[in-house]
């Protein structure tokens, strides 16, 4: 949730789309640090929505403009919020954030500058991150009163439980050199490399098949929620069910005839 206290009045932010072949690129713009309020939020899940519903869309990354990836939520918001508007507006955040996390293409957050309180939940629950040597990584929401909440229970799976627990009652950010180290990002890069960093990844996944791409998401998604026996009968499905989509067999043939597969 929280950080940046930011201006007493700034305009509600907007969420650029660029669409570069089967990747969306959504770029966060509500200067200067990109701070999360009831609007913006409504903004981003709007935008999320038509992108993740798409079967086109096979990557999609979110970046940010400014100096932040975001710095949390506007710290006017939480002031004036009352206890009647406090679970709606957390559910509201809640189903902005779980349309990327449970998105059915691959969800990717270039990261860069402050990644803090709700901002950082959104970057959880993309599944991979990639962060400029710039970034700093946290949950502060116990420094302004409250607990963190929703996606930040991803954080034990992604760093265990002890370090998770030093972030969350303590509320300090770690470096993206430390996030590196702990495997909370998967790659970082000097800022001036972020970019071309983020758009080799893209480039990887989009190497992938289709359809075992989308296969391969699925089953990431139902593994969350699921014990190991349910889990590995939902791979024995989704293997089986690649074969109809014909991509194992263009990818073999192209394997062996040395020749880049040609998916459909």
């Amino acid at each position: 949730m929280p950080t940046g206290a930011g201006p007493s009045a700034t305009p509600d932010g907007q969420a650029h789309v660029e669409r570069r072949g089967a990747a969306a690129w959504v770029t966060l713009d509500r200067p200067p640090l990109n701070l999360f309020t009831p609007p913006f939020i409504d903004t981003l899940r709007r935008t999320f929505e038509p992108l993740v519903e798409d079967p086109a869309v096979r990557v999609l990354v979110i970046a940010a403009a400014g100096r932040a990836w975001t710095a949390g939520m506007q710290l006017q918001v939480l002031r004036d919020m009352t206890a009647a508007q406090a679970k709606p507006f957390a559910e509201a955040l809640h189903r902005m954030i779980r349309t990327v996390h449970e998105a059915p293409c691959v969800t990717v957050a270039m990261v860069h500058g402050a990644c803090l309180g709700a901002g950082f939940e959104l970057a959880m629950a993309c599944d991979m991150r990639v962060a400029a040597t710039d970034a700093r990584l946290g949950l502060p929401e116990v420094r302004v009163g409250v607990p963190s909440m929703i996606e930040a229970a991803l954080l034990p799976a992604l760093v265990g439980p002890g370090r998770a627990a030093e972030m969350l009652l303590t509320g300090e950010a770690v470096t993206a050199e430390q996030a590196l180290a702990w495997g909370l990002v998967n790659r970082m890069v000097a800022p001036g490399d972020l970019r071309p960093a983020t758009e080799a990844l893209v480039a990887s996944l989009l190497a992938c098949g289709p359809g075992a791409l989308r296969l391969q998401k699925e089953l990431i998604v139902r593994w969350r929620g699921t014990d190991l026996r349910t889990a590995i009968e939902y791979g024995i499905n989704a293997f089986a069910q690649s074969f109809a989509t014909g991509e194992p067999h263009e990818a073999t043939r192209a394997f062996l005839e040395r020749r880049p597969p040609r998916w459909a």
